[in-house]
């Protein structure tokens, strides 16, 4: 059975695809238009605004179906002021004057109370409607759970770092949680690599990466990062394979652990 084509994302009231997708990796408009056409609408326009991704904004802006996209805006700084700067010049370049999602980048602490007052007054002008946050501290995200100023989580998770399963959601505080979305799918490529594989193991392929994130219900979204078109068919190709198998999953779990030892 294929994946759902709508998810609900956590305690925000954004519906999305369950795939992602990050124009910072070379993916072209052609084949961001081709995977917003099949659903794909939670788009990471990161703090390297690439052309394309921009181009493709601007389109769907222009078209009038800015309201069918959830744009995310990521910033890594740690300076207020530089905070509003980074989010009016995305704005500004994508022709748009609101993102749906702020991605706060890379926090292994939790942000200070003057970025977050910062954060709340840019939200209160409109900028944005959600706060998304990303670590790779994952003993931080039941803390960031309980506060309501965070609504989106992104987290490391794939078939080699599969820690979250443990150290996120059983310490998951009770009542509505968070949106989860999961990053590094094929750990950076990793999982993909046959130099990496256990001995008579074929590498997987990038959507069994993003189909074993999807299998397992704690995420709402995976993250995709595609640099070509074929890329991106085959992680949209996931979409319709759906969940894997038991023995799919073992075998992924298999080349996981291997790539995880240093294999």
């Amino acid at each position: 059975m294929p994946f759902e084509k709508r998810v609900t994302l956590g305690r925000t009231s954004l519906s999305v695809s369950p795939l992602a997708v990050s124009g910072g990796y070379g993916v072209d408009a052609k084949a961001l238009r081709e995977a917003f056409d099949r659903g794909v609408n939670y788009w990471y326009h990161g703090s390297f605004r690439r052309p394309a991704m921009t181009q493709a904004v601007r389109e769907l802006v222009a078209e009038g179906k800015r309201d069918e996209l959830v744009l995310v805006l990521q910033s890594y700084t740690r300076w207020a002021w530089f905070l509003e700067k980074s989010i009016e010049r995305g704005l500004r370049l994508c022709k748009t004057d609101r993102a749906d999602v702020l991605l706060l980048g890379w926090f292994n602490r939790a942000p200070s109370e003057r970025l977050m007052e910062r954060v709340e007054r840019l939200r209160a002008r409109g900028l944005f409607r959600y706060v998304a946050i990303s670590s790779h501290d994952r003993t931080l995200f039941a803390k960031l759970a309980a506060d309501p100023r965070f609504d989106i989580l992104h987290i490391r998770y794939n078939a080699a770092h599969s820690g979250a399963e443990q150290d996120v959601f059983a310490a998951m505080p009770a009542g509505p949680r968070p949106g989860v979305v999961a990053y590094t799918a094929t750990s950076w490529g990793q999982l993909l690599d046959e130099k990496r594989m256990p001995p008579g193991e074929r590498p997987l392929r990038a959507s069994e990466c993003y189909r074993f994130v999807l299998t397992n219900p704690d995420f709402d979204l995976c993250m995709t990062g595609p640099a070509d078109a074929a890329q991106m068919r085959e992680a949209l190709s996931a979409l319709e394979a759906g969940p894997l198998t038991s023995d799919e999953l073992a075998r992924a779990r298999r080349i996981g652990a291997h790539v995880r030892s240093g294999g």
